[in-house]
Formats: C-alpha cells, sequence, structure tokens
C-alpha cells in the first residue's frame, strides 16, 4: 500500500467511514462539513529512506514508552506490569530496574510513557505517566546509579481523569527544557473542550512541577480539542507535532499552536469546521498513531492498527510530500519510535497488549525492539 491514503486535501462529505481506532462504546459522530488541511508551500524534494531493521531485544509484556540515557541505554516501561527495563546501547536482554508504584492497568491505562531528565547524569530523574485508580498524574522517578532499583519521589501533575480508555499518555522533554504531555479525553469527549478538563488536552509543565510563566493560561493546558494523544515530537526549528487517534473517520497529525483548539469533539481530523486544521490525516484501520519522532525532515508515526510505520516529510510545520508506508505487516503493531543518540530509530511493537486498535497475535519473540538507521537524501 503507498501513502496516498494518507489526505492532505478536501474530503467529500459522503465518503465511507472507515473501521474505528478504538473500540468501546460508540461516540457521536462527526456530522459538520468537511475542510481542507493547510496546503504545502514547500516544493517536494529527496526524502530520507530508511536502512534494515535490527532486533535489539525481544521478551518484552506490553511496552509502551522508551527514552534514552546518557550512556546510549534505554529505558523502557511496560504497560501492564508497570515495570521498567534497561536494554544496553547495542543491544541485548532487557534488565529490571523496578516497578512504579500505584500503577492501574485497565484497557489502555497503566504504566505509559517515560522521558528522562535533561539533567539526569546528575539528578538520575526520569519522568513517567502514570494511570492510577482514581485519576492519572505525572510522576517523577529516581533511578539508582547501578540501573538496578527505582524509587518514587513525587508528582508533579495530578487531577488528570482516568478512564478505561483514552489515556493519551505521552511525555517528553522539548526543547524548552519543560515537560509536554499529551492525555486523552477519558471516552468522554466534551472533555476536550471544557477549560476545566485536563483531560483531551497537550498539557505543559516545567519539570518541578510548576506551570510556565509563557503558557497561554495560568494552567498546564497548552492546547485543547483533542481526542487521543499518543505521540509528541519537535522538528530542528522547535515546531511542536502531535499525533492524534480519530474515532471512525480520521486520524490526524497536528502543529501545536499555544492556546489553539484542534476541534474535537465538534470535528474529527478534516471532517468538520471548527478548531485548526491537521497538517495530515489517515484513516484508523491504516494509523490509529501512536509515538512520533522526528529525523531527517520526516515524521517518522508508529503505527498500531495499521501496522505500519508511516513517514511524513515535513517544513517548517507544513507536510510536504505525500507520506510513505514502511514495514506495513511486518512486525505487528508499532507503538513507540524514538531517535537514539546515534540517529538511528529505535521501534517498539506491540503485540502482546492486549488493547484496542487492531490486536494483533503476538509472534515468536515479541514484544522486541529494532533498530533502524535513517539515511539522508542530499538535495
Amino acid at each position: 500500500m503507498n501513502g496516498r491514503s494518507w489526505s492532505r486535501a478536501a474530503v467529500a462529505a459522503s465518503i465511507a467511514i472507515a473501521v474505528s481506532g478504538c473500540s468501546g462504546a460508540p461516540e457521536q459522530p462527526v456530522t459538520t462539513p468537511a475542510r481542507s488541511a493547510p496546503a504545502s508551500t514547500a516544493p517536494m524534494g529527496p526524502v530520507a529512506t530508511l536502512g534494515e531493521p535490527i532486533e535489539l531485544t525481544t521478551g518484552l509484556e506490553a511496552p509502551w514508552g522508551l527514552t534514552f540515557l546518557p550512556d546510549g541505554s534505554a529505558l523502557v516501561s511496560e504497560r501492564i506490569s508497570g515495570e521498567i527495563l534497561r536494554i544496553p546501547a547495542e543491544g541485548g536482554a532487557a534488565r529490571r530496574v523496578g516497578v512504579v508504584p500505584g500503577v492501574h492497568a485497565s484497557s489502555e491505562g497503566g504504566l505509559l510513557g517515560i522521558a528522562a531528565s535533561p539533567a539526569f547524569a546528575t539528578d538520575r530523574t526520569v519522568f513517567a505517566s502514570v494511570s492510577g485508580p482514581d485519576q492519572n498524574r505525572i510522576v517523577a522517578l529516581t533511578i539508582a546509579e547501578d540501573h538496578g532499583s527505582l524509587t518514587a519521589d513525587r508528582v508533579l501533575l495530578d487531577g488528570i481523569q482516568t478512564a478505561d480508555r483514552h489515556h493519551g499518555g505521552r511525555i517528553v522533554v522539548g526543547p524548552d527544557g519543560h515537560l509536554w504531555i499529551g492525555t486523552g479525553d477519558a471516552f468522554e469527549p466534551e472533555n476536550a473542550a471544557t477549560d476545566n478538563s485536563l483531560n483531551g488536552k497537550i498539557l505543559r509543565i516545567a519539570v518541578d512541577g510548576s506551570t510556565p510563566d509563557d503558557n497561554p493560561g495560568p494552567s498546564p493546558i497548552y492546547s485543547s480539542g483533542h481526542r487521543n494523544v499518543q505521540g509528541i515530537a519537535f522538528g530542528p526549528d522547535g515546531t511542536s507535532y502531535a499525533s492524534e487517534l480519530g474515532h471512525r473517520t480520521w486520524d490526524e497529525v497536528n502543529v501545536l499552536r499555544a492556546g489553539a483548539d484542534y476541534g474535537w469533539p465538534a470535528t474529527e481530523g478534516i471532517a468538520g469546521s471548527t478548531g485548526e486544521a491537521p497538517i495530515a490525516t489517515i484513516h484508523p484501520d491504516e494509523a490509529s498513531p501512536s509515538g512520533v519522532a522526528y529525523a531527517e525532515g520526516s515524521l517518522w508515526i508508529a503505527a498500531l492498527g495499521g501496522r505500519r510505520l508511516w513517514q511524513l516529510p515535513v517544513e517548517n510545520g507544513i507536510a510536504n510530500a505525500d507520506p510513505i508506508a514502511h514495514f506495513v505487516g511486518d512486525f505487528g503493531r508499532i507503538r513507540t519510535v524514538e531517535v537514539a543518540p546515534d540517529g538511528a530509530l529505535w521501534i517498539i511493537t506491540s503485540n502482546t497488549d492486549r488493547a484496542t486498535w487492531g490486536g494483533s497475535t503476538p509472534r515468536t519473540g515479541d514484544d522486541r525492539i529494532l533498530r533502524v538507521e535513517v539515511r539522508h537524501s542530499p538535495p
């Protein structure tokens, strides 16, 4: 399948509705008129290509988040067990670091995204997105010097509504040094459009849990109108991008702007007229996007239901070429993609996870982490 199924143009209102990207009780369908994504003004040129995948580790159970440490090794979170594991920089068997306390696993919740502190070499801190039985929260953990244990130090942010589904859960450290957090609407679409709810939002907080002075308001909320954000990445110019799981018509990729509304639940993707338009959309059965990374002029987008890795060439916040699909069906569902210190992509599969978005039958060795080199294509 080629990448042209991902539309950046207006779509007829009569388009057939695709398979839902997330099962459960039905939500109200979007009925507002279709709109167009922003048109590209950048010329299409050579784009980066990928090398052959190399297997780094196997035998993971419902892995979710991934973050790199200064020595090139990586930590990976397991959603259901609540464990954090360490993977050597050169690959090899995963070693247990410890269990994050207070993790409550549900259909989609548990221990989700993790991000190492920019000062990890001295403060040994890792931030995590945790689903609890009563609310979701962002916590700071301290990793022991020998990577053999962890301590839950403090809660940076709580009050995020929990549910069986739609937790969001991605957490990254932006180029501004702050934590950027994607939340889901907790399966209550109206949360995304409600100012007094932290759900269905992009949140931005300092690493001490305080609200940055340059947030659009006095709360952690950076943007609203999101259904379920599981991917956040930054371009070299500081542009912030996010992937968002749609309902039955469109998943989307957005450029994040302070104080902006992205339309959910009145608008889904380009089906509707409210909020900021996405820079790209795709049918949920070909994506159900999770993690996002930026490397060599492209966004690399993990697809769960679509069982592939999408490449979306971008420049200055605009998609400037048709998306390209990689590894279609080769490894099953893909949950997370991150850029390693050497510039390669590390990709986490998600076939042992019992969550929705098109479950895959685990294969021998699942789940696994793969390393893929990104090859620059000169102009």
